[in-house]
């Protein structure tokens, strides 16, 4: 198979790989919308967050997850910190970008109407790996969705 793009396909094209368009996952949340682009089959989970102006994720951490936020639209509290020190906050806004690494407490409160994307490790068991502290919709001490 020769390098140039413009090629006509050769013998072993119906095997070469392909661009794939999987839609997301939906998933409503008490706070918005969550959309699974990547569901962790390649190496990574992907996400799209939406969360509604004064909605709030829960006040969590997680055990292995190492996972990093962007914000694409709107404005948000995070609130953060390490296990045994109090919580930081700070305003996030379309273009920061945040890293989470485990054990890192964490919640993000909406102020305005907000886009998110994450990426996230994908260890086996990853949808399990929340811990919740404090959450506004009753799923505290839970991994439930």
């Amino acid at each position: 198979m020769s390098g140039d793009p413009a090629a006509p396909p050769g013998p072993d094209a119906a095997s070469a790989p392909r661009a794939r368009f999987p839609a997301p996952l939906r998933r409503p949340k008490p706070w918005g919308e969550e959309a699974l682009f990547a569901g962790g089959e390649h190496g990574y989970v992907g996400k799209l967050l939406t969360v509604r102006a004064g909605q709030a994720l829960s006040l969590q951490y997680h055990v292995e997850k190492d996972e990093t936020i962007v914000v694409v639209t709107g404005e948000a509290v995070l609130e953060h910190g390490g296990r045994d020190e109090p919580l930081a906050s700070r305003t996030i806004r379309p273009g920061d970008v945040v890293h989470l690494p485990p054990g890192a407490r964490h919640r993000i409160t909406a102020t305005t109407d907000l886009l998110l994307v994450e990426a996230s490790t994908a260890a086996p068991g990853w949808q399990d790996d929340v811990v919740r502290l404090e959450d506004r919709y009753g799923r505290a001490g839970t991994s439930a969705p």
